[in-house]
């Protein structure tokens, strides 16, 4: 492959490879780090769950206008340039954050983030697959990073908020002169996209279900909305529950489930990548169901070990279930179709990120933190199994025809 590379100093291929992957992982660092101190504001700030969950959606819905406007830019002015620009978004995210005097800015520091993130994200995801140093090994840290970087964001943000000097400061000032660092070392990163004019169209949001993709979009779609629908409640609401079932407000212990859905699905995304798409949904999906279930069990008894080993199962379950979707979709468009595709898998993704934890505060203000989580994983598991029925039903006729 040949790399357009301006005069000066540039890094190798393989050695810039492993710098965007760090910078992958330290931007979904970021996006998990508020988590832990949501319960923080509430007490500070004084507003309600409905308030805790909307700062949160915010930040997807933003995420969501990025990735329609923003999804090929790279591909015509370049990767760098749009890093670089996605990189400061989040320095400055990062910095209001930091002064954060009120609700207002909670908001306007999500808002930066998720249009940061947005932009940085499918940017990176190209990067690593125009420098990867093998087949394979792109997709592998584009699907491997981000969870493993929510994983660690979440126990980092709790230490330093739990034993840290400025526990709602310090965090955002480290990871504002991180991304400062990481927009710097783009310098001796080599360009893999030249310029190219008539940037302007590529920004109208473009995004689509194929004919012969719609049939798999409709079986899969279920089971893309249960996972991410979980992962969202765990990144808003999940340290309030925590704090209920542990006894205590420790952030470091907040922090934990967290780590274990994140960490778990960073190490189902690595274990299964040459599993067939049917193979990693049919295995993936129950998993998934009986993670979610034991989160069920836990809030019934009221036992936090029993609800982190939930979150893990959870966790080992929605990365392969996932990460087949995405494999059986791609296959049934041709390449000029594929971008619109994972558009609109990527789109329906972040809804249900969003969508249900806002109404998931919206319940608890009337039903309380318990029966609100309990209602929420019950509708999770139904469309799971909704998803695995159809999906099996799927590959059988498939298979048969």
């Amino acid at each position: 492959m040949e790399l357009t590379a301006a005069r000066g100093i540039r890094l190798p291929p393989a050695a810039a490879f492993v710098v965007m992957g760090v910078t992958l992982g330290l931007v979904l660092f970021a996006a998990s780090t508020p988590s832990p101190l949501y319960p923080v504001y509430e007490q500070h700030f004084g507003f309600t769950a409905v308030t805790l969950t909307a700062i949160f959606a915010v930040y997807a819905f933003a995420l969501i206008a990025a990735l329609l406007t923003t999804g090929a830019l790279s591909d015509r002015v370049g990767r760098r340039p749009v890093l670089l620009a996605s990189l400061l978004l989040l320095a400055a995210a990062m910095a209001v954050f930091a002064v954060a005097g009120g609700v207002g800015w909670l908001f306007a520091a999500r808002v930066l983030q998720g249009l940061g993130t947005g932009v940085a994200t499918g940017t990176l995801s190209a990067v690593l697959l125009d420098l990867q140093p093998r087949p394979g090994s792109g997709p592998t840290v584009s699907s491997v990073g981000p969870a493993l970087g929510l994983a660690v964001g979440a126990i980092g943000a709790g230490a330093l908020v739990q034993y840290g000097p400025a526990p709602r400061q310090l965090v955002f000032w480290l990871l504002l002169v991180a991304f400062l660092l990481a927009a710097a070392v783009l310098a001796v990163v080599p360009e893999t996209v030249p310029y190219s004019p008539g940037w302007l169209r590529t920004v109208r949001p473009r995004i689509g279900v194929p004919v012969p993709a719609r049939a798999a979009f409709l079986a899969i779609t279920p089971i893309v909305v249960a996972g991410w629908a979980l992962t969202g409640f765990y990144l808003s609401l999940g340290p309030s529950l925590t704090a209920s079932l542990s006894g205590g407000d420790n952030r470091l212990v907040a922090g934990l489930p967290l780590a274990a859905i994140f960490g778990a699905a960073a190490v189902g995304s690595l274990l299964t990548p040459r599993w067939t798409a049917a193979r990693a949904v049919l295995i993936g999906a129950p998993l998934f169901i009986a993670g979610t279930g034991l989160t069920i069990a836990a809030v019934a008894v009221g036992q936090f070990w029993l609800y982190l080993v939930g979150s893990a199962v959870a966790g080992l379950g929605f990365g392969p279930s996932f990460a087949g979707s995405l494999r059986a979709l791609a296959p049934l468009v041709g390449l000029t179709e594929r971008g619109e595709l994972l558009t609109a898998v990527y789109v329906t993704s972040y809804l249900g990120f969003s969508v249900p934890a806002l109404a998931a505060g919206v319940l608890t203000t009337h039903i309380g933190l318990r029966a609100t989580a309990n209602g929420y994983a019950a509708v999770i598991v139904a469309l799971a199994l909704i998803a695995t029925v159809a999906y099996a039903r799927r590959t059988r006729t498939n298979r048969d025809g």
